[in-house]
């Protein structure tokens, strides 16, 4: 099996154990026997589970950088269309992103909270381009801080929605960006 495909396959097979038990107390162990790999073997594919939380994170940009351009849709819409993209498909492993999200804040856990920073400019960048939006100038800092602001109360919201398709987080969302703050976005 490729490379590639082996390490979507332990995976996936990491988040149905996580789903099962709880992503704090499923253990590598018990992947590693899952997927007929040692432990050396595992290690060679995700170092740790937060590289598995990265890569579900990964596969979530990637939904969201998946969707076509539309330049005919206004800027709000392109970045809400986009983020919900983003947020739709972490919905089946919510629980698990609760957990995950609780780990890396638990104190003490400054590496992780630190690389989360990294993950959410991440993120916020690629919404930025697949959204098409380039601000220029000053614009650029305050638009990267008011979005990642509002990605952040999209997160919040979404770790909790139990609307039906995320509708409150939609809405959320929706009314966000139809404040002033986002340089360019037409309201």
């Amino acid at each position: 099996m490729p490379a590639d495909h082996q390490r979507d396959a332990i995976l996936d097979t990491a988040l149905h154990l996580a789903l099962h038990q709880g992503w704090q107390d499923f253990s590598l162990r018990a992947l590693a026997e899952a997927r007929g790999l040692s432990l050396a073997e595992l290690a060679r594919h995700f170092r740790s589970k937060d590289d598995m939380a990265e890569a579900l994170f990964d596969r979530a940009d990637a939904a969201m950088l998946g969707l076509p351009p539309d330049e005919d849709e206004a800027l709000a819409e392109r970045l809400l269309i986009r983020l919900m993209a983003w947020l739709d498909y972490l919905a089946p492993y919510r629980p698990l992103v609760r957990d995950m999200l609780a780990y890396k804040l638990e104190p003490g856990h400054f590496h992780l909270q630190a690389h989360g920073i990294t993950r959410i400019s991440r993120t916020v960048q690629w919404l930025m381009s697949a959204a098409d939006w380039q601000p220029a100038g000053v614009a650029r800092p305050v638009g990267e801080a008011a979005l990642t602001a509002l990605y952040l109360a999209a997160v919040a919201a979404f770790l909790v929605d139990d609307s039906e398709r995320l509708a409150h987080t939609r809405s959320l969302i929706r009314g966000l960006l139809s404040c002033p703050g986002l340089p360019g976005v037409r309201r």
